[in-house]
C-alpha cells in the first residue's frame, strides 16, 4: 500500500507539473511571421491575434526602439511572468502586428547598409496599407522611442494612414535641431553589448532579475549587431502641428528621455482635440516590460475606444 501511496503522489506532482508547462505556453499567444516587400526591400512582420471566431478586430501596429528589435521589446516571454505587450494587447481584443525595421531583427538591411527617417517612414506606410487591404481595418499605429519619432513622421507625412497613432517614450523636444552631419561612406556596424540591453531598467523592483536576465538574452540573439542610421537631419521634419491624427502622449514618470517640459511644449502644438496625455507611475524608458505594463496597455485600449464614442 505505501508503494501504491509513492507512486500516486508521484503521478500527482508529474500531472502538475505538466499542467502548470502547458499553463505557461497555452497562455502565449500563437505567434505569426510574416514576409512581405516594401519598395522591392523583404520585410518581417510578426502577428498575434485573439483565437476567438469573431475576426473584427481592433488592428494595431507596434514600432520597436533604435537599438532592439521586435520579438525582444514586444514579445519577451518569461516564465511565470505576463511581459509581452502582445500577448496583453490580444487579452484586450486586439489583434496585434510588430515590424522589424530595415537592420533589425530578422529584417535585413538593405544594399546600402542603412536606415533612415524618410526611408522607415515608407515603409511603415507600405505596412499600415498591407494591414488595411488583408484586414479591411485602419490600424493604429504605436511606436515606443525612436519608434515613436518614426509614428510621428508616418502620421505627418501620410495623415490618413492611421486610425490613431501612440507615442511612447518620445525622446526628442519640438524645438530641437539636429544638424546635417558628414556621412560615412560605410556603417558601423557596432557590436551590440549586455550592459545596453539592460540600460532602460533603471527603477529597483519594477522587473524581476530573471526577467532582465532573459531580455538581455534575446536582444542580443535578435540583434547582435547595432543597426545603422544616417541623414538624421531629416527628423527636422518632426512639427507637433502638422498631425492631425488623434494622439495618444504615453510618458513614464521616471524616464529619463522622455521630458515632462518637452512634452509639454509638444502636447500643446497638436492641432487635433483628440489627444490625451498619460502619465504612468513608476515607469522608466521601458515600463511596458515593468510594473506599468498593464496599466499602459489598458490605456492604449481605453484611448482606442474613447474615439469611438464621438
Amino acid at each position: 500500500m505505501k508503494a501504491i501511496s509513492s507512486i500516486t503522489k508521484k503521478l500527482t506532482t508529474l500531472s502538475l507539473f505538466l499542467f502548470l508547462i502547458f499553463t505557461q505556453y497555452s497562455n502565449a499567444e500563437k505567434l505569426e511571421r510574416i514576409s512581405f516587400f516594401s519598395n522591392n526591400h523583404p520585410m518581417i512582420l510578426w502577428h498575434k491575434q485573439p483565437s476567438t471566431k469573431n475576426g473584427n478586430f481592433e488592428q494595431i501596429l507596434l514600432l520597436h526602439g533604435r537599438t532592439w528589435s521586435s520579438l525582444p521589446d514586444f514579445d519577451l516571454q518569461v516564465k511565470g511572468e505576463k511581459l509581452s505587450l502582445m500577448d496583453n494587447l490580444v487579452e484586450l481584443g486586439f489583434s496585434v502586428w510588430a515590424l522589424d525595421a530595415r537592420g533589425y531583427g530578422e529584417t535585413k538591411r538593405d544594399d546600402s547598409g542603412w536606415n533612415n527617417p524618410n526611408k522607415a517612414a515608407l515603409d511603415v506606410k507600405n505596412t499600415m496599407q498591407w494591414i488595411t487591404n488583408k484586414t479591411s481595418n485602419k490600424p493604429t499605429l504605436f511606436g515606443w522611442s525612436y519608434g515613436s519619432m518614426v509614428s510621428q513622421l508616418v502620421v505627418q507625412k501620410y495623415p490618413n494612414i492611421a486610425k490613431s497613432v501612440i507615442l511612447y517614450g518620445y525622446p526628442i523636444d519640438p524645438e530641437q535641431i539636429i544638424a546635417k552631419q558628414t556621412q560615412n561612406s560605410s556603417p558601423k556596424r557596432e557590436i551590440n553589448t549586455k550592459t545596453n540591453a539592460a540600460s532602460d531598467f533603471i527603477i529597483p523592483g519594477s522587473i524581476s532579475q530573471q526577467a532582465i536576465d532573459i531580455y538581455v538574452i534575446e536582444s542580443l540573439k535578435a540583434d547582435p549587431i547595432r543597426a545603422d542610421w544616417n541623414h538624421l537631419d531629416e527628423w527636422n521634419q518632426l512639427d507637433a502641428a502638422k498631425i492631425t491624427t488623434p494622439l495618444l502622449l504615453l510618458q513614464g514618470e521616471h524616464d529619463p528621455l522622455a521630458k515632462s517640459e518637452s512634452h509639454a511644449r509638444f502636447f500643446i502644438r497638436l492641432p487635433n482635440a483628440n489627444k490625451q496625455w498619460i502619465v504612468l507611475a513608476g515607469g522608466d524608458h521601458a515600463a511596458l516590460l515593468e510594473t506599468p505594463k498593464f496599466r499602459l496597455a489598458h490605456s492604449i485600449r481605453d484611448f482606442v475606444n474613447w474615439l469611438k464614442l464621438d
